[in-house]
């Protein structure tokens, strides 16, 4: 989808703003080139304080491209595109990030057997509107053209024995990724299927990513 404008996108400087292997895998899939610089930002916003999982994403999402952002864009050669993006499980009122142990992500993928739960990508696209570098004097947003959408997919666990998922997280897959299981490894085992985008549930969008990136460069 992006072949048309391809070639102008590697001709630029383009950084992923995430330490996501899976990310990283899903944009070399597709031919990108870009460097990668992991956000120090601290994922400790308060979820009570949020409306919704979606504007929590949301919100975690900006934060941690903006501080990438912060970085980068004060060096000689700032980037021409900023891709960042945060993903969550919810159930609807719970939001579920990485585990914090293997006896929380048993907890988590228990609360999903036998229903459906959503996974939730907020992804932020950021462009310089000029091609100088971040003037420090200036507002961050006043130099900026940001874009910012979300995907959701909806993923079905039957009922598993206890056995089975102590099992896959005796594996160690869970405790990096979301929701404490990664579809497009062993965790795929635990899964009855899906609805929406397959790369939303790894943690990227992608086709909408495309679209997105296209509308940017008004193709």
């Amino acid at each position: 989808m992006l072949q048309p404008i391809l070639h102008h996108l590697n001709s630029t400087r383009i950084v992923l703003a995430s330490s996501s292997p899976r990310r990283k895998q899903i944009l070399e899939n597709i031919n990108l080139k870009f460097d990668t610089a992991k956000s120090n930002f601290e994922e400790n916003l308060d979820k009570s304080s949020f409306s919704s999982p979606s504007d929590y994403v949301r919100e975690t999402a900006k934060q941690k491209t903006l501080e990438v952002v912060q970085r980068l864009f004060s060096i000689e050669e700032s980037p021409e595109l900023i891709i960042g993006a945060d993903t969550v499980v919810t159930d609807g009122k719970n939001i579920f990030e990485k585990p914090k142990d293997k006896d929380h992500a048993v907890e988590m993928i228990t609360s999903y057997c036998g229903r459906s739960h959503k996974v939730l990508t907020s992804v932020v696209l950021i462009t310089p509107k000029s091609s100088k570098v971040f003037k420090g004097k200036e507002p961050l947003n006043e130099q900026l053209d940001i874009t910012q959408f979300e995907e959701i997919s909806e993923v079905f666990i039957p009922e598993l024995p206890e056995e089975v998922v102590r099992s896959y997280v005796d594996t160690g897959e869970s405790m990096d990724k979301a929701g404490g299981y990664g579809i497009q490894a062993i965790g795929g085992s635990l899964i009855s299927g899906i609805q929406g985008d397959y790369f939303n549930v790894m943690g990227f969008p992608l086709h909408k990513f495309c679209v997105e990136l296209r509308h940017i460069y008004q193709l």
